[in-house]
């Protein structure tokens, strides 16, 4: 059984930073690609970052230089740091996993339909 678990959310003001983590158990972990989405009230869910197991990475536009996504194999644990936060970036966070590799050139690292597992999600409230 895959089991996904965000922690890390919270409120902080314009500017803050957070860290979340994506603990993952029963997964295969190093083969696949994981990603972040995001989904605040009345949209749709959005691709945030992903990694794969080489290591390489992509950002939605909206996040570049103020999000960094990285993984720790070791410990089976993705992280998003986030900073320079926005009130925009107020929604709950997501940790998906099993998108097949590849998923950072081809695309699917944005899309919620290529991710098998996903996670409860963490909210994250950023004031003005």
């Amino acid at each position: 059984l895959v089991q996904l678990v965000e922690s890390g959310g919270g409120s902080v003001q314009t500017g803050g930073s957070l860290r979340l983590s994506c603990a993952a158990s029963g997964h295969r972990y190093g083969s696949y690609c994981m990603g972040w989405f995001r989904q605040a009230p009345g949209k749709e869910r959005e691709g945030v970052a992903a990694i794969d197991s080489d290591g390489d990475t992509s950002y939605a536009d909206s996040v570049k230089g103020r999000f960094t996504v990285s993984r720790d194999d070791a410990k089976n644990t993705m992280f998003l740091q986030m900073n320079s936060l926005k009130p925009e970036d107020t929604a709950m966070y997501y940790c998906a996993a099993d998108a097949p590799l590849g998923c950072i050139y081809n695309g699917d690292w944005s899309r919620p339909a290529a991710f098998g597992y996903w996670g409860p999600g963490t909210q994250v409230t950023v004031s003005s």
